[in-house]
């Protein structure tokens, strides 16, 4: 059965800004080898847009390898969005959700390949609540934003998970692996 992983980037005071960071070559390259390691990556609409910047990369590269790097990663990952609003997609990698998140994961989980990523705050909070999720990956990078969108806002039950390892990157953040307590 393929485990679903939700992975994500927060700051040390606990938003989900992507504004707020400043990834590197090392952190474009562990995300690289996250997305070649998924069979699907799910998004929700707003994280979908935010994404789409690296497929126009591909198209007009930056001139920065780390980056150009993974937007040619991230224009190849099958994506799957979860939108009401969006009728269809014009990124050839990406395909609109034709049932809804838990019935998707469902039928994914199911299916032989490689495992399925989360990477919309949206989506991992719904799985959680769903009991869906087989890993947490937070990485935490040593920003405090001030403000933002909270990454657990609005959850009002608790949600225990054991931490299985870490990885540091030399910049200061550092990614901790939680798997749901059973």
């Amino acid at each position: 059965m393929r485990k679903v992983i939700a992975a994500i980037n927060m700051t040390l005071d606990g938003f989900c800004d992507h504004t707020a960071i400043e990834p590197d070559e090392e952190i474009h390259q562990h995300y690289a080898d996250l997305l070649n390691d998924a069979g699907s990556v799910l998004y929700g609409r707003k994280t979908y847009q935010l994404m789409e910047f690296w497929r126009e990369l591909v198209e007009n590269p930056s001139g920065d390898r780390s980056m150009d790097d993974f937007a040619v990663v991230m224009d190849r990952a099958p994506k799957i969005v979860f939108s009401q609003s969006f009728k269809s997609l014009d990124w050839k990698s990406a395909e609109l959700a034709q049932r809804d998140l838990k019935e998707t994961v469902l039928e994914l989980r199911q299916q032989s390949g490689k495992d399925i990523l989360v990477g919309s705050r949206s989506l991992i909070i719904q799985l959680m609540k769903l009991k869906m999720i087989d890993e947490l990956q937070l990485c935490v990078h040593p920003v405090i934003a001030g403000s933002g969108l909270p990454l657990f806002g609005n959850l009002k039950e608790w949600f225990i998970f054991n931490l299985r390892k870490t990885k540091t990157f030399s910049r200061g953040a550092v990614i901790l692996y939680y798997e749901p307590e059973t």
